[in-house]
């Protein structure tokens, strides 16, 4: 039995769709799920599947890393999912959780990524630059913004799109697709 847990800080989106995806898998377990927000809606979606909810402020994130290693060797974590996570990673943890923490891009990295390219950021800059395509990127993290080891990357044409909001439709639509398939790739 693989434990992940699954770091978010927003909407929750994704971390509905890796709980739906693995929804009876008896080699995968979900939880807990984090969040360093209380502004995120992870605390309902782990009260709505009956999964444990851990919170740790920002402070703790970043000066405080071994409370939140401790926490999830507690739970026997093996994988650390980020699904809309909006903090760096303290190196502390990352080394922990050496090549078992992976992210979701929303851009074809290494292009739009990096300190502050995150959300609707991205994807005003694929439009604003007139991309032709665009996509998700599944990467390991290391200590330093979207430049860890990429796993998989998903493509979509994006020529037609006229607004950022439709590319982000497009790209969500992948990860609502493919991340969870690449998750359960990596944990075999």
């Amino acid at each position: 039995m693989k434990h992940i847990a699954v770091f978010g800080s927003g909407t929750g989106s994704n971390a509905e769709n890796i709980i739906q995806y693995f929804n009876g898998n008896f080699n995968v377990e979900i939880g807990p799920l984090v969040s360093n927000t209380p502004k995120s809606r992870f605390k309902v979606i782990a009260e709505n599947n009956s999964i444990e909810y851990l919170e740790f402020d920002n402070e703790t994130f970043a000066n405080q890393p071994d409370k939140i290693v401790s926490e999830l060797l507690k739970r026997k974590v093996d994988f650390i999912v980020l699904a809309g996570f909006l903090r760096k990673i303290h190196p502390d943890l990352i080394h922990a959780f050496s090549k078992r923490i992976i992210n979701v891009h929303p851009s074809l990295l290494p292009k739009y990524g990096g300190r502050g390219m995150y959300g609707m950021k991205v994807h005003e800059a694929v439009l604003g630059n007139k991309e032709t395509e665009s996509g998700i990127t599944v990467h390991f993290v290391n200590d330093h913004f979207d430049e860890g080891e990429i796993i998989e990357q998903k493509r979509v044409n994006v020529q037609s799109c006229s607004t950022a909001d439709e590319i982000r439709a497009k790209v969500q639509e992948l990860e609502q697709m493919y991340f969870p398939q690449i998750i359960e790739n990596i944990i075999r």
